[in-house]
């Protein structure tokens, strides 16, 4: 064997370094992943955020339509209402649960991967 002891250890430290910058890397993977799926999420919110203002808007206006008029047409101002109000929820729906997916923030695949290589490096 080349170097006999020293060179085995001088291997195996080279080895730990190789599997540690690994780790690193899949947990900035797993993070950037994660920060991706809560971005998203959180666009989501945002746009479900907007909309409520418009639905508001609406209501407001369907308010006004129905009590100035009486008139049939106040019916699809308050249907424009109800919709919108279906598009924001449905889109604050996404926009948890694509923020509850990235939570949380920890990059869980690569601590249980650092976790097997240090019981590896024991045995």
């Amino acid at each position: 064997m080349n170097g006999g002891v020293g060179g085995a250890a001088k291997q195996v430290a080279e080895h730990a370094s190789a599997i540690a910058r690994l780790e690193l890397e899949l947990a900035s993977l797993e993070l950037k992943k994660k920060l991706t799926s809560v971005g998203i999420g959180v666009g989501l919110a945002v746009g479900a955020g907007v909309l409520a203002l418009f639905m508001v808007g609406f209501l407001f206006a369907t308010i006004a339509a129905g009590l100035a008029t009486f008139l049939p047409w106040w019916l699809a101002l308050l249907i424009v209402t109800l919709l919108l109000g279906a598009l924001v929820a449905t889109l604050g729906l996404i926009g948890r649960s694509r923020i509850q997916k990235g939570s949380p923030l920890t990059p869980e695949q690569a601590i249980r991967e650092a976790k097997l290589t240090g019981e590896a490096l024991k045995q």
